[in-house]
């Protein structure tokens, strides 16, 4: 079984047109195990219950937001080895900053094609 069929990844936004672009690059990639929550909260509650091996996360959700869920991956044994590519419209050195401190494999900012998707991704798991 190759890399893409095995690779089971969560994907991590609010909204349902990003999280439908980023859906949407994946099963163009050849992914096939994907699954999505709609805010950090739900999407750590379910990575503890079942973890998976790639989390890609909007940076901006209300509640628990992308760096909070990061922070709280890599406090859980459970989920502390899990990959995380952090998405924003709007990369700032601080958001990198914070996002390297917490332990981010990588990011990708707004808007994205499938290729840099997929670059972004292969650069954390290998190639697809």
């Amino acid at each position: 079984m190759s890399l893409k069929e095995s690779l089971s990844v969560m994907v991590v936004d609010d909204m349902a047109t990003s999280r439908g672009l980023i859906i949407m690059s994946l099963e163009e990639m050849g992914i096939k195990k994907i699954d999505f929550r709609k805010d950090g909260g739900e999407a750590l509650q379910s990575l503890v219950a079942k973890p998976v091996h790639l989390v890609i996360s909007d940076y901006n959700m209300p509640g628990m937001d992308g760096l909070a869920l990061l922070k709280s991956l890599r406090e859980n044994r459970m989920t502390s080895r899990i990959g995380f590519i952090l998405v924003s419209g709007r990369m700032t050195p601080e958001i990198l900053d914070a996002g390297k401190a917490r332990g981010m494999n990588n990011y990708i900012q707004k808007p994205f094609s499938t290729l840099q998707l997929k670059a972004c991704i292969q650069a954390v798991v290998g190639q697809l």
